[in-house]
């Protein structure tokens, strides 16, 4: 392998006239925990989908635990544990049921891990999928993606309707349980706050773009928002500019490192360098998503360290 649990290199996808993603790019390091985020309709559901081979792309290509997404998935889907943004299951099984059904299928399955898991989220074990609740319906998914043992965890929402309590059990659990023997999740939310808590990388996708592809700890370290008044000012986005905007007098840049140099040079065509502050993950995200601001596309602000 090539130190990466997921790569793909232009995958594109269309619906008739729609482009659901478009030239994607991107790099998951194996034992990471990576937040793949975007508004709904960004491309998020059918990269995942394509990445499992149960969809086709139109261009690019993609390698999932270093086996090839067209030629290898049936052996990717049998290392790889999913959990889909519907949380469907047969309606009529009861938890204790449905564990039973899916346990023929992986040879992995670890039959102590689904009564750990079943315990931990509080699973009612006897009622039927179609009776539980919005949250309960998305513990049994992430209870029989666990109980699998899998090398990867794709993960479309998978605190979709679960409280703050159960949250929190279920990112220890994949943190603790799935991350430390050095597998890797990769995770579709809506829950910036949630990915923040977690995630060693992040991936913001939107009109099925890659707009920024970064390490956590350098969004937090380098990201910052400069806001400035002058004229002439630059209006472009590139190195280290990830995007910009203009309100009335004053312009804010958002940059992935070396904001004093890029502010020190604002100050040399005489602007006045109002602020210079650091972002959270969710600031960024909204930066990036308005459509009024041009923004760079592609791996942004950092590259895999260690990754051949």
């Amino acid at each position: 392998m090539n130190g990466l649990a997921i790569s793909s290199d232009g995958l594109t996808k269309d619906y008739r006239k729609v482009r659901a993603v478009d030239d994607l790019s991107l790099g998951v390091p194996e034992g990471s925990v990576y937040g793949f985020l975007g508004r709904n309709g960004a491309g998020k559901t059918t990269t995942i989908k394509m990445l499992l081979g149960l969809t086709r792309p139109g261009t690019g290509s993609a390698q999932v635990l270093g086996l090839d997404i067209l030629k290898g998935h049936l052996a990717i889907l049998e290392r790889t544990a999913y959990v889909s943004e519907t949380k469907i299951l047969f309606e009529s099984m009861t938890t204790e049921e449905l564990v039973r059904f899916n346990r023929g299928f992986f040879s992995r399955w670890s039959d102590e891990a689904a009564s750990k898991y079943a315990a931990l989220l509080e699973i009612p074990p006897r009622q039927r999928f179609g009776k539980l609740s919005r949250g309960n319906r998305t513990k049994v998914c992430l209870l029989l993606a666990l109980a699998q043992k899998a090398d990867l965890l794709i993960l479309d929402e998978p605190t979709a309707g679960l409280d703050p309590v159960a949250v929190d059990e279920v990112l220890r659990i994949l943190i603790e349980d799935h991350v430390s023997r050095g597998h890797a999740v990769f995770f579709s939310s809506h829950h910036l706050a949630e990915v923040e808590r977690v995630a060693d990388w992040v991936g913001i996708l939107d009109h099925g773009r890659l707009l920024l592809e970064a390490r956590l700890e350098d969004v937090r370290s380098q990201f910052r928002r400069i806001t400035a008044s002058g004229n002439g000012l630059p209006s472009k986005a590139s190195p280290p500019v990830l995007a910009w905007s203009q309100s009335e007098q004053f312009w804010k840049y958002i940059v992935t490192r070396d904001s004093e140099q890029f502010a020190t040079a604002l100050r040399e065509q005489g602007a006045a360098v109002v602020e210079v502050s650091p972002l959270n993950l969710q600031e960024i995200f909204l930066e990036l998503v308005r459509k009024e601001a041009p923004c760079t596309s592609g791996s942004v602000g950092a590259t895999h360290a260690g990754v051949v």
